[in-house]
């Protein structure tokens, strides 16, 4: 069993017209809503590969209401706790006519010091009996920038591995926790972050492993090990990143070799959409073109 845990739960909401009037009353032609998030997106990977997954987090309002209908879908368990504030949306407006998507982002909810509390004691019931916990995604407005440490320290006390998604000090600050494996997000290099993403690095500061994603390439390291794995053959590919923690983890809960986690992350990372749809078929055929080499 895996634990997914999305401090900032958010609700993608889609509305699509055939043409956009701002100023104006429109009529929409279709309107969807999808969970969203960083560690939702690696739940719905893992579920689609056949693991039971727990989703836990933040989540207020209608908005969670939603949320949790849309994994109950996708056959992803939840075990939010619930907020008195809404749960944030993503709201995309896509202009038929144009062929034009503007997005409106809400503000992340606010979390109050007995939220905080209450979590923490839900987080540490649900690590018992847990194979792997993943700590993914941004933060919402209220917490500390130490949250993922003290959640890596949890779920460490409770012999319970843990994977961090994260960038800038967020991460940082979780490195000294020694989680078991750490991805460096794509905010994880941003001015002022004060430390190298690369994976050595990050190895150097307290993981055990570290990966991060180049271009179509996953780069990573583990003792004095380091790795590139690629689909070369596809050089402006993009990897998603939430699929990438999901194709790791076999590393870390597992026992899979480095090479055939990164092999199987680089083709999961290419075969899923952002929100964590996996194209099996695509995944099948991109596996064996992965390449592993050793890294300088």
């Amino acid at each position: 069993m895996i634990l997914t845990v999305s401090l900032n739960a958010t609700l993608s909401v889609g509305y699509e017209a055939e043409r956009v009037a701002w100023g104006a009353a429109n009529h929409l032609s279709r309107m969807t809503t999808r969970a969203d998030g960083g560690g939702l997106a690696v739940a719905r990977v893992l579920t689609g590969l056949g693991e039971d997954v727990v989703a836990a987090g933040f989540a207020g309002g209608g908005a969670a209401d939603l949320i949790e209908a849309d994994l109950a879908r996708a056959g992803v368990a939840t075990a939010f706790t619930r907020i008195g504030r809404e749960s944030r949306r993503l709201i995309d407006v896509l202009d038929e006519a144009r062929g034009q998507t503007t997005r409106l982002t809400e503000p992340a909810p606010f979390i109050t010091t007995e939220e905080l509390g209450r979590f923490a004691g839900e987080y540490r019931k649900l690590l018992s009996g847990m194979d792997a916990v993943v700590l993914s995604g941004g933060l919402p407005a209220g917490l500390p920038v130490d949250i993922y440490a003290s959640l890596a320290s949890y779920a460490t006390e409770a012999g319970v591995p843990v994977i961090i998604h994260a960038g800038g000090p967020v991460l940082w600050h979780s490195l000294s926790r020694q989680p078991a494996l750490v991805l460096a997000a794509s905010t994880a290099g941003a001015p002022g972050a004060g430390v190298s993403a690369e994976p050595s690095g990050l190895v150097a500061r307290g993981a055990v492993a570290a990966a991060m994603v180049s271009g179509p390439a996953v780069l990573a390291a583990a003792s004095q090990l380091r790795w590139r794995a690629a689909l070369n053959q596809l050089p402006g590919l993009s990897l998603s990143g939430e699929a990438v923690v999901a194709g790791l983890l076999p590393a870390v809960a597992q026992g899979w070799t480095w090479p055939d986690a990164l092999r199987h992350a680089v083709a999961l990372g290419a075969a899923a959409d952002p929100a964590g749809e996996v194209d099996l078929d695509g995944y099948e055929l991109l596996s064996s073109e992965v390449s592993v080499e050793p890294a300088g």
